[in-house]
């Protein structure tokens, strides 16, 4: 039986030729590069804010890898100390309250006390007048400074600095132009962020065109749950596993006794890389209900290959994200459930048979 009239209208009227097809997608790519370059626009005015804000996470972990690191070499010496009946023994507890309340670094130093008092008595006579002290070394030079007579004349003392002034915790960059380079992706950063609204609309505007007309209304719903998708995924990466991934990194280098000195620029691709991809893998439901929307794959396939689809999502994972476990667990966890969440989507909005669909 052939289709009616308004049936083979309706055909008609939802296809696009091959080169019509290749229009459309120009017309969109287009729009999306010129909202980009205005976004990229607005974003050369905040860059410096952006790279500030991106940092923060680095130099949060870098105080915490370094004030740790700290508090345990201090301890162990403070110990060593209190054994051999040293000075600093009385130090016991205090210096990791001061590390962990105060956010201060410690360094030790070694001082000639003799040397100091001897200094004080020349320049406050009276104050230091009771104080009997041996004579001075034969190699002591005209302006006070004694030679090195050994360690067991020394005595140890700690010398404390905000650990915000360690120039360690600090991302550095080593090449004169790589803060213009930082400078710029960082705008572009944002140029993505403020055009990506505009940019999935045209995706979505292409995607329509292929679309039967009573098909095209889910373009309006698929739209804004792509917006939250994409900023759910990048908002996770930045919020909830940039400080369990960094965490795990440094503490592998603790392990070794390898110290940090991470560069800027390699920070911010880790930055750019990780967001993005958590934002364009969390798009998984979308393409799995439009998958079975062009007829490629049905809820049957996704359901009884269930097991594969998971297998492939966290190989995915392993390549979208740093090579450890963590990221890759925190990416492959919420696409496993939004698999499950495209196979819903695809239970509620079922695809409508074209009218030449063959009859079962």
């Amino acid at each position: 039986m052939s289709p009616s009239r308004s049936d083979e209208n309706l055909f008609e009227s939802s296809t696009m030729s091959f080169g019509e097809h290749l229009e459309e997608l120009r017309s969109c790519l287009f729009k999306s590069l010129i909202a980009l370059v205005i976004g990229f626009g607005v974003g050369l005015f905040v860059g410096t804010y952006v790279v500030d804000f991106i940092q923060r996470p680095l130099e949060a972990a870098l105080e915490s890898y370094y004030e740790g690191q700290s508090a345990d070499r201090i301890e162990a010496k403070l110990a060593d100390m209190q054994d051999a009946d040293k000075p600093l023994s009385e130090y016991p507890g205090q210096a990791k309250r001061l590390i962990e309340d105060h956010h201060l670094l410690a360094e030790k130093h070694y001082v000639d006390p003799d040397a100091i008092l001897r200094q004080l008595k020349k320049r406050y006579p009276q104050k230091f007048a009771d104080i009997d002290l041996p004579p001075p070394a034969e190699s002591e030079t005209d302006t006070g400074e004694e030679a090195d007579t050994g360690k067991n004349n020394l005595m140890p003392i700690l010398l404390w600095h905000p650990t915000e002034d360690d120039p360690r915790v600090r991302a550095k960059s080593f090449n004169v132009h790589e803060a213009f380079v930082i400078y710029v992706k960082a705008s572009l950063l944002v140029g993505a962020l403020l055009a990506s609204p505009y940019i999935f609309y045209q995706i979505w505007t292409f995607v329509a065109a292929g679309l039967y007309p009573a098909e095209k209304k889910y373009v309006h719903v698929f739209l804004p749950i792509s917006l939250g998708l994409f900023f759910l995924g990048a908002g996770m990466a930045f919020f909830c596993v940039f400080e369990p991934v960094l965490d795990f990194l440094f503490s592998i280098n603790k392990a070794l006794g390898i110290d940090i000195d991470p560069r800027i620029s390699e920070w911010l691709s880790f930055v750019l890389v990780l967001p993005l991809g958590f934002g364009i893998s969390f798009q998984l439901p979308l393409v799995m209900l439009f998958m079975e929307r062009i007829g490629i794959f049905d809820i049957h396939t996704y359901l009884s290959k269930f097991r594969v689809a998971i297998l492939v999502i966290f190989v995915i994972s392993m390549f979208l994200t740093p090579m450890d476990p963590y990221s890759m667990i925190l990416m492959a966890l919420p696409l496993t459930i939004l698999y499950f969440l495209g196979i819903l989507l695809c239970k509620l909005m079922p695809r409508n048979k074209s009218p030449f669909d063959e009859k079962e």
